[in-house]
Parts: C-alpha cells; structure tokens; sequence
C-alpha cells in the first residue's frame, strides 16, 4: 500500500490587558475541562465514542524559553530581556470516513500562542489537512490531498522581533499500479508553497515542484527493493531584481535513488533512501552542485516496551535565511521511547547536524561556511484515561554559528507542561 506523504495572523483587536486576562482565564478553566470532558467521556460504555467518523480534541500548555530568539551568546537581549514564557491553547477535529474502499482522513486544528513579555509575537496558528486513500480494482491505489499550515517561523536562521508567520500549502497526487503480486510502478506529483509575513523573510518566499517515479520489487517477506526518479523545481518569485548582488532565482534537482525497505526481523527494521542528485541553479551555473545524497533510518525494539529510532543522512536541505537559500546537511539523530507502565511512557531525543553552505547555497562565499547544530530533548507523558494525555518535556538546544552568513552561535534551554482531550 501506498503511504500518504504527510510529511496565524488575527490579533482580534484586542488590547494587551484583554489578551492578557483572556490567556489567564483560558490557563484556568482549559486543563479543567480536559479533566471533566476527557472523563465524562471515559464513563461511556467501553467501545462507545461521539463519533466513528469525527473526534474532537482540545489541547493547552505551558512553555519556558530561556533564549527565545536565539540570539547569540554575548548579544543582549531584546528590550533586555532573553527569556519569555508562552501559553497556548488548541481546539480541533481529527476525520475518518470509510468511503466504500476509499478511506477520507483529515484534521483541523486552531490554536492561539501567548507570550508573556514579547506580545507583540502573539498569533493564531491555522493546520488543515486532507487525504483521500483511493483504490480502483484489485491493484490501483494511491492518495490525493493537501495541507494548510500557519504558524510561527522559528528563530535560529533570522533574529528578530517582529511576528513573522510562516504559511506552507501542499497539495499532492499519487498512484501505484501493482501489475504483479512482487512489482509495482507507482508515480506521483506535489506542489509545495512557502510565504512569510515579515518584509526581511519574503525574500525566501518559494515554491517547488516535484515529479517522482519509482518501480519497486516487493517481496513476501514485506521488505521493499526499488529505484526513484525524482524531479524537483524550486523558484523564488521575490529575487527578480536582485541577480545583480548574487541572489539566484531558483533551482533545478534531479534525483536518482534507491528505495529499499528491509525487514530484517520482527523488532529490526531498515529504511534506504539514497544515490546521486544533481542541482542546478537558475542563473549562477558556476554554482551547480552533485554528489551522493540520502538517508537510512533503523527502527529497533528490542524489548517490547523500548523503542529506538537512528537516522543518518546526508542531503540538500532549504534554509530560512534571508542570504542564504539552501546548504548540504549532515546529521544523526536517535530517539528513544520507554513505556514504563500502561500509564506513563518517556521519550528522549538527541540530534547533531552541520550544514555546509558553500556546497549548495546561492551566494559566492570567500570560505567555506558551515555550522553546527546539537539538540536534546527528554519528556514524560501520563495517561490517566484513554483519551487525555498530561505531559512535560525539557530540551536544549545549541548552535555553532557561522557569523559571515548571520548563523549566531548560542545556547537555549527550555521546559513546556501540556496537556490534550480526545472526545
């Protein structure tokens, strides 16, 4: 079977003390209601739900950022302050509709974030999200879909305290014709589109365009063994006038993979996606790059409650900056999850990645220019019922900046309380 490839801007008018009094009240009564609704709808006869198509949820938490704008280590802060504390609160619908044969799945979800100090980055947050799962006969099958997603841009690639919402659109269409019960030719084509809100960001406002064809063998085992082609545009709408101060306006990459899934055993599972890809840059030819590109991820459980996931790669990856437009990024990351009763499980993350900007970006640099990126996380989630979920989680996250393409090199850390219904 195919896999879908799922991969806030009202400020309501309201003064700074409104917002402030709406956030407190909403931190009051929401993790209340989480508590009453989640229960009353435990008390349903087991199996019972409000819906077998619709499942609402409500959501809040609390977080602690001690450098929100990643500002680097010896720079002070903004209005002399580093550290802000947010609140959020989220309300939404989780979809699923049998269709015959065709599976209709979706989400929507609002949310609203407040900051403490630096109100003015409050916004509301938009996802929405679609996907049809369709088949026709015994061996055509695919998705078809899209996404919506408004939020927050994050700070470590441009400083700055103006609210800066980031809005990325996907739609997508894809299919797969299994002509053989151990072949399939399967294709598929996706539209991805980026735009920011802050004037000093639109220059990274972008789309791209992706058409992919694979043919892959599929063994008894359940393991996968194929090849994908990949074809992939970017373009950058908003550079038209800046070819003269060495700002490209777009891109060309074409890739050739080897796709393989392997199921070496029942708790060992191995996930390839690599070979050559060749990129190519829409005026600035002199900056063409290619080379080997890819991913391997291992999924281990060696014991039933312990769960390990490590990835390795080495890929072209875009980057929100408003010099630099792409960079080859090698990292490793492996996560963990222990369930330590019915109740509780514990997570834990750490990840390590270097982007190299001279091998990718737009810009003629006079040195090689990278920088290095570690973060580690670890969180606790408590189950009281089914259908509510009481979490915290700590991180820290640091970087190795690279000052010739404004990359600072800083330390944060930080905790967030949560917690979530489904009815």
């Amino acid at each position: 079977m195919l896999t879908s490839p799922y991969h806030c801007q009202a400020r309501f008018g309201q003064s700074g003390l409104q917002r402030s009094r709406l956030a407190a009240v909403l931190a009051r009564i929401l993790p209340a209601t989480l508590l009453v609704g989640g229960g009353a709808v435990c008390s349903l006869p087991a199996g019972a739900a409000i819906s077998d198509t619709i499942s609402p949820f409500i959501a809040t938490s609390y977080s602690y950022d001690n450098n929100l704008f990643r500002l680097g280590d010896n720079v002070p802060g903004f209005d002399g302050q580093r550290s802000d504390t947010s609140r959020q609160v989220q309300a939404g619908l989780l979809i699923k509709r049998p269709i015959g044969r065709q599976v209709l799945t979706g989400q929507l979800k609002w949310s609203r974030v407040y900051f403490d100090h630096f109100d003015q980055l409050d916004y509301t947050g938009k996802d929405y999200l679609a996907d049809l799962e369709w088949h026709i006969a015994n061996h055509l099958e695919g998705h078809v879909g899209g996404s919506y997603s408004q939020t927050l841009t994050p700070f470590s690639d441009l400083q700055s305290t103006d609210r800066n919402l980031r809005t990325i659109r996907r739609e997508y269409v894809n299919g797969g014709w299994r002509f053989h019960p151990s072949w399939r030719v399967r294709g598929g084509i996706s539209r991805d589109k980026y735009t920011y809100d802050s004037s000093a960001q639109k220059i990274s406002d972008r789309q791209e365009d992706a058409v992919e064809l694979g043919f892959d063998y599929l063994p008894a085992s359940e393991s996968r063994i194929g090849i994908q082609l990949r074809h992939l545009k970017g373009e950058y709408p908003n550079r038209a006038n800046l070819a003269g101060l060495g700002v490209d306006q777009g891109y060309e990459q074409d890739e050739v993979k080897a796709n393989v899934y392997w199921r070496v055993s029942g708790i060992t599972q191995v996930q390839l996606l690599g070979g050559w890809v060749k990129r190519k840059n829409k005026i600035f030819s002199g900056r063409d790059a290619s080379g080997a590109n890819g991913r391997v991820t291992v999924y281990w459980a060696p014991l039933g409650k312990v769960r390990f996931t490590g990835s390795v790669w080495h890929e072209f990856a875009a980057v929100e900056n408003s010099l630099i437009s792409s960079s080859l990024n090698n990292g490793a990351s492996l996560a963990a999850a222990w369930d330590v009763s019915a109740k509780v499980r514990m997570d834990a993350q750490v990840r390590r990645e270097k982007r190299d900007f001279s091998a990718a970006s737009g810009l003629v640099l006079p040195i090689d220019v990278k920088d290095t990126t570690k973060t580690a996380s670890i969180g606790l989630t408590y189950a009281p019922r089914p259908n509510i979920q009481l979490g915290v989680s700590a991180f820290r996250d640091e970087r190795k900046g690279a000052p010739i393409v404004n990359t600072s090199t800083y330390h944060a850390n930080g905790i967030s309380f949560n917690a979530s219904a489904q009815f």
